[in-house]
């Protein structure tokens, strides 16, 4: 099972944090499957691929709750289903 969740960069006390699709099984610096986006919670600047995101989560990947958090102020799970109300709302 493939989950989308963050991978910590940088350095002591000035975490910024990848977001990665990665392996359930795989620990939290482990090996990833692709790099999605980028969260830097000092900044508080995100930048998200939300194309590659879409294609995951139609594939059954699942968000942990902090990339869900970071996804919905993005905006993705409107361009998911425009149409529905999803199980993220």
């Amino acid at each position: 099972m493939v989950k989308l969740r963050l991978k910590r960069c940088g350095r002591k006390q000035r975490a910024v944090y990848r977001i990665v699709a990665i392996d359930i099984r795989s620990r939290r610096e482990g090996r990833d499957l692709r790099k999605v986006g980028f969260y830097d919670p000092i900044k508080n600047q995100t930048y998200l691929n939300i194309p590659v995101i879409l294609d995951f989560l139609e594939k059954g990947a699942q968000p942990t709750g902090t990339v869900q958090d970071i996804s919905k102020r993005a905006g993705v799970f409107i361009e998911l289903c425009p149409n529905q109300q999803t199980k993220f709302n």
